[in-house]
């Protein structure tokens, strides 16, 4: 699983970068196509569900896609054998 935002949805409230208690969106320094400044992913190697989900089969933290308010975060299917860097932490 791979963590997106959507540009097209996202209004840079930046509530996910408040919430995520991994760190992985930062607020951004460019404006999109819209004039809107989006969170961008910093670390998302991070994110647990990432990681997890195919392992346990179901959502371990979700946090950024609950609070945000107009369903601009999602999680896709990576393509088979598409290189990711994982991150473990002690």
């Amino acid at each position: 699983m791979k963590l997106v935002i959507d540009e097209s949805r996202c209004k840079g409230c930046n509530l996910c970068v408040l919430v995520c208690p991994y760190g992985i969106f930062r607020e951004g320094t460019e404006l999109n196509s819209r004039g809107i400044v989006a969170p961008v992913l910093d670390r998302p190697e991070r994110c647990t569900n990432c990681r997890l989900q195919a392992l346990y089969g179901r959502m371990l933290c979700g946090v950024c896609h609950m609070i945000c308010p107009d369903q601009a975060i999602s999680w896709i299917d990576e393509k088979p054998f598409e290189p990711h860097r994982v991150e473990v932490e002690f």
